[in-house]
């Protein structure tokens, strides 16, 4: 059997707001296994995104553990979760999050050449062609519509091969035909590379597409 690819025990986020702190999480619990796909259900504020951010480590737990293959994220340093993700986790955002000045190209190829891959352009390429965007290697993201957009966000997220794949409201912007076709193309990648899929939705469709749907309410698992 192998370990959890995430263990999470008593993880617990209090953050500092205008109003003083406030808890965000309490006292979460939850393994993953290698290669299961988990949806993060429940309803606007219930702490479904803080959840996906503090088992990436972009957010550290105030309290509880924290860790990811095998790795204790509470115990590291902001250079050393940064360092951790690298290569490791590839992670999708509601907001596309890409390099405005950069070609789709360079937004894919980018991050492998900070991580060392000798073929970081051919990689990329070849990801892009494989989420539909062969013909869009050098338009910049002002050129590109939103499911475009998408698309490289995912050919990013996926191109180092990562052992962990977060997305948090992958669809979130995006119309029903260019979210299922956003979808369609996360399961695919993620059955391809045999990457953890965890991802945050309030799709009840795409909950359903995945082993396991873990709902939260008020920061609590339900």
């Amino acid at each position: 059997m192998t370990d959890p690819v995430f263990q999470l025990q008593d993880a617990s986020l209090k953050l500092n707001g205008n109003a003083g702190q406030v808890d965000i999480l309490h006292g979460i619990t939850l393994n993953v296994a290698q290669g299961d796909t988990v949806a993060l259900t429940g309803p606007s504020g219930s702490g479904k995104s803080s959840l996906l951010m503090v088992m990436g480590g972009l957010e550290k737990a105030t309290g509880g553990t924290v860790c990811a293959l095998g790795q204790d994220l509470t115990a590291m340093s902001e250079d050393g979760l940064a360092k951790f993700r690298r290569g490791r986790m590839g992670i999708v955002f509601q907001s596309f999050h890409l390099i405005p000045t950069m070609t789709a190209l360079e937004n894919v190829a980018t991050p492998l050449e900070l991580n060392g891959v000798a073929d970081a352009f051919d990689r990329a390429e070849a990801e892009l062609i494989a989420v539909g965007l062969g013909h869009r290697l050098n338009h910049y993201p002002a050129q590109m519509s939103g499911g475009e957009q998408q698309r490289v966000a995912l050919a990013r997220a996926s191109a180092p091969r990562p052992a962990i794949l977060l997305a948090d409201e992958p669809t979130g912007n995006l119309d029903s035909t260019n979210g299922a076709a956003i979808m369609d193309l996360l399961f695919d990648l993620r059955g391809k590379h045999g990457a953890t899929l965890v991802l945050v939705t309030h799709s009840d469709e795409l909950a359903a597409r995945c082993d396991r749907v873990v709902t939260l309410t008020d920061g609590r698992i339900v």
